[in-house]
């Protein structure tokens, strides 16, 4: 088991797109690994690649009790959407609703580089969505609506491991992304 540390809210690898996988060998079989022991050491529901500092479009989850990863993910998206309370590892103890697609189907390789298709409603569709925005380089407050991001963001700042990292001198930059939120977060 390979347990890496988490990358916490103002590392620029989180906000960073992510590097498309073009070898499907050992090394990659080694992330996945990592992903996984790491996710479920957390606990978490999900992990990206990003969030262990690797910048490659891998992610891991972990969902009803079925443990997938999913490489170089393309997603389409139902129009209906879903209301719900998310988290992320990378914000630890922030939790907030978050507006995501009710469906998802999710299209990418394993880690042998065969191709797979990933369908997912409600909690395995926010799942699915919230890691690849991890590869793209957004943070789930980026979907947010202001007023909730604003709420978060006083929370964040609030926070013991915020605070930790400004007496460590690593205070993290709160800022807005500059990448497509659908028309949230701006």
């Amino acid at each position: 088991m390979a347990i890496q540390s988490i990358r916490l809210f103002g590392d620029p690898v989180l906000t960073t797109p992510a590097s498309e996988v073009l070898d499907f060998d050992k090394e990659l079989r080694t992330l996945v690994k990592d992903l996984t022991d790491t996710m479920h050491d957390a606990p978490g529901a999900g992990l990206a690649a990003p969030q262990i500092g690797v910048s490659l479009r891998v992610f891991v989850w972990d969902v009803d009790d079925e443990v997938g990863h999913l490489v170089n993910p393309t997603l389409d998206l139902s129009d209906e959407m879903q209301d719900g309370e998310e988290g992320c590892l990378s914000f630890p103890g922030v939790y907030y609703e978050t507006p995501r697609a009710l469906r998802a189907v999710a299209k990418g390789f394993n880690m042998h580089g065969e191709p797979i298709v990933v369908e997912g409603t409600e909690f395995l569709a926010r799942a699915l969505q919230h890691e690849t925005d991890h590869l793209n380089g957004i943070l789930f407050v980026d979907r947010m609506t202001t007023d909730l991001r604003k709420d978060a963001m006083k929370e964040i700042r609030e926070s013991e491991w915020f605070s930790l990292a400004q007496e460590s001198g690593t205070t993290p930059t709160i800022k807005v992304s500059p990448h497509f939120t659908r028309g949230l977060g701006n």
